[in-house]
């Protein structure tokens, strides 16, 4: 078996001219671009190609176009190595929806269509329950969840052993992170609609569990790690009950990352647009070995994994 996963960015990774060079080379990565637009009845494609940024960064159009880039990346890198195949596969809140892509849990279209209805409830709970998000670095975790408490907000995502991000109202946030920097920590408010893997997410995970009820969902060709237990998730049923409770209960990537690396894997491979998955899996453990494909020119890196070329 293969010492490789796979691992697929959140939100946050857009940027206008993704997934171009893609299109424009490679016929697989260009079907997926042109099914995500059908799909839609939308030019998801232009919006990734040429933006406006603006408009990009909404959460109901990042969140599509980052799965759109990521699958359209996964694909091109399936045509060009026939062998592209991992032992495990995990995402970042999103990035766990170009996951079941990757894994054949969903097909494209239907895929699609899901992440823009997420992007879409996320932001309107966020428009009903006004809140955000903060990265508070340098405070380790029980500290971090014992003045979450206090302040009456909650752990969202343990990105790696000293990066954490809190999600609640505008108000009990504000009130944490001024607690995190006098304890020390270095807090870096996120740009973001809302407080999300919170309970203020309640509404748009309940119509997220019902949307997800009408779709045909297959069980994953490779275990999935996803973020909520930080275990591999092997059935349809099992992933319909993840994707419900991620939104209101925390992406504990540092914990999938550790599982992945005790279960054998030695080399992460990071798909789709940007790097952040990259820092945080080497903050996690510096002894793996971490690449990234995001355009034809990176699948190089590919040609030299056993099994690969």
């Amino acid at each position: 078996m293969a010492h490789i996963a796979f691992v697929f960015p959140g939100q946050g990774s857009q940027k206008v001219g993704m997934g171009l060079d893609l299109y424009q080379n490679s016929p697989a990565a260009r079907e997926v671009f042109e099914e995500c637009d059908r799909a839609l009845d939308f030019p998801l494609s232009q919006l990734c190609f040429q933006g406006p940024e603006e408009e990009l960064r909404q959460t109901i159009h990042a969140q599509p176009a980052i799965v759109a880039t990521s699958v359209a990346c996964h694909r091109a890198a399936a045509e060009l190595h026939s062998g592209f195949q991992p032992s495990l596969l995990a995402g970042h809140s999103l990035g766990e929806y170009s996951a079941l892509v990757a894994a054949g849990v969903l097909e494209i279209g239907d895929g699609i269509r899901l992440v823009r209805e997420r992007g879409r409830l996320m932001h309107q709970a966020g428009a009903r329950q006004p809140g955000g998000m903060a990265a508070v670095i340098g405070l380790d975790e029980p500290s971090l969840a014992q003045l979450c408490q206090e302040a009456g907000v909650e752990i969202a995502n343990i990105n790696s052993p000293n990066q954490i991000v809190i999600s609640g109202a505008k108000e009990a946030l504000n009130q944490a992170m001024e607690l995190a920097r006098s304890q020390g920590a270095r807090v870096v408010p996120l740009e973001v609609s809302g407080a999300f893997h919170s309970q203020l997410m309640k509404p748009a995970a309940d119509e997220l569990a019902r949307i997800i009820s009408e779709l045909p969902f297959r069980d994953p060709e490779v275990p999935i790690v996803v973020n909520t237990t930080a275990q591999p998730a092997t059935t349809a049923q099992e992933i319909k009950e993840e994707l419900a409770q991620q939104l209101l209960h925390c992406v504990r990537w540092r914990h999938s990352v550790q599982y992945m690396i005790d279960h054998g894997i030695s080399t992460f491979i990071e798909i789709g647009p940007g790097s952040v998955l990259a820092g945080l899996i080497k903050r996690i453990d510096r002894g793996v070995q971490m690449l990234n494909i995001s355009d034809m020119s990176s699948m190089s890196v590919l040609s030299f994994r056993p099994g690969m070329g």
